[in-house]
């Protein structure tokens, strides 16, 4: 298999997406982590990046809500190189009408090797990592034979 190296900056792209029953969380976190988060690009969808932004006095860049398509705007930076690291709390209790789209995001953040964080402790893992402080190169697949491919 050959790969390719994709390297983040030392500020980096972070989307933060919460499930309605974890938006405090989220919010909790992100106030208790607001001096590390300042130096980077904050994304997020609908209510939660509109919640982030009055709370934190952070500019947050703002999608649409989730099940609305903030989901897969989030997913497409992703695939754009846009989005270096997802923050995601999910709510595994709730049956979500855009299940979807959130399995999409996921997958998306996996084919191209972002860092994911589901939950407040892997979160507070991943965002006082001393890779969050510098460049970092992420692997990748090369998908060139998979584009160059002859179908049908």
């Amino acid at each position: 298999m050959v790969y390719k190296k994709i390297t983040m900056n030392q500020n980096k792209k972070i989307a933060l997406v919460a499930h309605d029953n974890k938006k405090r969380d989220l919010l909790e976190w992100a106030e208790f982590n607001r001096i590390l988060l300042a130096h980077h690009d904050i994304y997020a969808t609908g209510t939660t990046g509109t919640i982030l932004e009055s709370n934190l006095g952070l500019t947050v860049h703002k999608l649409q809500s989730g099940p609305l398509g903030g989901d897969q705007q989030i997913g497409a930076k992703i695939v754009d190189n846009e989005i270096d690291f997802l923050i995601f709390f999910w709510d595994p209790l709730e049956p979500m009408p855009h299940d979807p789209d959130v399995k999409a995001l996921l997958r998306m953040a996996v084919v191209w090797n972002i860092p994911i964080a589901c939950n407040r402790s892997s979160a507070d893992f991943m965002i006082s990592s001393p890779l969050m402080d510098g460049e970092y190169e992420r692997l990748i697949q090369d998908y060139e034979d998979y584009r160059a491919r002859k179908v049908g």
